[in-house]
């Protein structure tokens, strides 16, 4: 919660207008529609968070599927019924708020995943199994990839690769899939290349290869990212600053893809080092729970959370300094943007849920493997010492 508070002071910053004549933070906030915006936004999530916690930790199973399937049809209806050109990622609400479903959609893929994998042994039938689940990927992918959600269709390939990993998949099976998706991207992009294609896809990629060359245009952004930061130095140059690049909007949407850069400047290398750190406290602390938690499902539960949140920061922050290229990943807590907040504080709530029933008995429908009876066995050490 702390951190979502410090992001609406990010996202005031980074909307802070030339104009202004706020003297205090709260007043520059005020002013910011944005961060206005924002801060009902972390107003409401923690609502969100509490239900999840509160929800009886076997509706998950029970309800992943019906989940699933309801946020395939509502990414369905975005790439039908949005009329807007090139991406379609969006619904327009009441009052001008807009809803991205895939961002939802993440957490449902979370679910129907970790039921999915808890009840197969992955030490027989290796590919029937990932016939199976793959399937289950294989529908989102070609409904996000049809509206052009890039950003989100990533953070899934992610999630999935790294909940086949703990669920006991073998791993020459996972090095062979790794091999043949570079292979496929690489030669996707090559077509595109060689044909001459001006999709703002290839744009990126080669833009992240050669920014120099793309400077005014596809790395633009990037490049612009990267002197904010660079300019915050070692302390940065403070909050509301006349005269800043976030000031005088040289880093486009720095207030929602782009806040890293905006905190660089204003907090400069030790600002983001400690925003890190916070962010590998969550991460770690989120293995831990899962590897003490004694039902498969439950902890294949947390170990996607953690894996939506790992890919988030890691690329958001890579795309910011310029070792990853651009997408349209926000950075969790501190982004401008209602969908991916809301998403966040659920998936919080959700491993939250599961570390409070983390000592019930697993199911009978979950299939230990040995590595996770080994850790139940470590589990119960532990608590027959205390």
């Amino acid at each position: 919660m702390s951190m979502s508070i410090i992001g609406i002071g990010a996202v005031a910053v980074a909307t802070f207008s030339t104009t202004s004549e706020a003297v205090t933070p709260l007043t520059h906030i005020v002013e910011s529609s944005y961060a206005m915006r924002q801060s009902l936004f972390v107003l409401i999530a923690p609502v969100i968070m509490t239900i999840m916690i509160n929800v009886p930790f076997h509706w998950f199973r029970r309800l992943a599927r019906p989940l699933y399937i309801g946020a395939n049809l509502l990414l369905l209806v975005v790439w039908v019924f949005n009329r807007a050109t090139g991406v379609k990622a969006w619904l327009d609400t009441l009052w001008g708020f807009t809803i991205q479903p895939s961002e939802f959609a993440k957490l449902a893929m979370i679910l129907i995943l970790a039921k999915t994998l808890s009840q197969m042994d992955m030490s027989s039938k290796t590919w029937r199994n990932l016939g199976k689940v793959g399937f289950i990927v294989f529908i989102p992918t070609v409904i996000t990839v049809a509206s052009g959600e890039m950003g989100s269709l990533l953070v899934i390939f992610f999630m999935f690769a790294v909940l086949l990993w703990f669920s006991g998949m073998d791993w020459k099976v996972l090095f062979a899939l790794a091999a043949i998706g570079i292979v496929a991207v690489v030669a996707l992009f090559a077509f595109m290349y060689f044909s001459g294609s001006d999709s703002y896809r290839l744009t990126r990629i080669l833009a992240f290869i050669d920014p120099a060359s793309y400077s005014s245009s596809g790395a633009y952004q990037q490049t612009q990212s990267k002197i904010a930061i660079g300019s915050g130095g070692i302390t940065g140059i403070g909050y509301f600053v006349n005269g800043a690049m976030s000031q005088l909007n040289y880093v486009p949407a720095d207030w929602t893809d782009f806040i890293f850069a905006t905190i660089g400047e204003a907090a400069g290398f030790r600002g983001c080092l400690l925003l890190i750190f916070a962010y590998l406290v969550i991460i770690i602390h989120m293995l831990r729970l899962a590897y003490y938690t004694r039902d498969k499902f439950g902890s294949l539960m947390i170990i996607g959370v953690m894996a939506m949140f790992l890919f988030h920061v890691f690329e958001n922050i890579g795309m910011c300094i310029g070792v990853m290229p651009i997408t349209g990943i926000p950075l969790p807590f501190m982004s401008y943007g209602g969908s991916n907040m809301v998403t966040n504080m659920a998936g919080i709530g959700l491993v939250l849920n599961v570390t409070k029933n983390r000592s019930l008995a697993p199911s009978k429908d979950t299939i230990n493997t040995p590595q996770k009876t080994a850790s139940i066995r470590h589990f119960q050490q532990m608590r027959s010492r205390n």
